[in-house]
């Protein structure tokens, strides 16, 4: 690994000042611009751009061809599937300059976003939920959701073994992992028992 703790192939480019954590791999023809911050053990793809100061936790997985832009924040154990992108401006003009609009994004622990999936910049996935493919976020992504479509609409939950969840009664089961989740005030939250 060239005397760092990473990996960064040789046709990639990291801009400095950069924080990048033991165990990471940036593969071919990706650019990790300034002031970003990635974790342990994360995965970024080939060709991936990572504008400056997004944040990245630990054992983040970045899949082929995605842009990561500016006011993005991924928690730990994330997943962007392949062509993803995420935006930053509400209405961006190439003749004004609008950097002072960004607007954050959070996808939060453990959520996946499945391949060629559109974030509106300003809405947040919730924890370990479930962006299908080619799907559009235009507003906030609850705990555990399974949201499909354009615009992406809620279809059931997942758990955090990311198995779409049965439900019976008021109760949410996974048959994979046997976890139980209950659905309180439209909030899903892992059933203690």
């Amino acid at each position: 690994m060239s005397g760092k703790d990473y990996f960064v192939h040789e046709s990639s480019y990291v801009d400095s000042p950069c924080k990048i954590g033991e165990g990471t791999k940036i593969w071919h023809f990706s650019h990790v611009m300034r002031d970003t911050v990635i974790g342990k053990n994360c995965n970024i793809g080939q060709n991936v751009v990572i504008s400056p100061s997004v944040i990245l936790g630990d054992n983040v997985k970045i899949q082929n061809n995605v842009s990561v832009y500016t006011g993005v924040i991924c928690e730990d154990d994330v997943f962007l599937g392949p062509s993803c992108v995420f935006t930053n401006v509400i209405n961006p003009r190439s003749f004004i300059e609008r950097k002072q609009e960004y607007k954050k994004t959070i996808v939060k622990r453990g959520a996946s976003v499945g391949a060629n999936a559109t974030i509106v910049c300003g809405y947040n996935i919730g924890k370990y939920a479930f962006v299908g493919a080619g799907s559009v976020i235009t507003k906030d992504v609850p705990d555990y959701a399974l949201v499909v479509g354009n615009p992406a609409k809620i279809t059931g939950y997942v758990c955090e073994c990311g198995n779409k969840l049965e439900v019976t009664e008021e109760r949410y089961l996974c048959k994979s992992c046997n976890k139980e989740y209950q659905l309180a005030n439209e909030n899903l939250n892992l059933r203690e028992i």
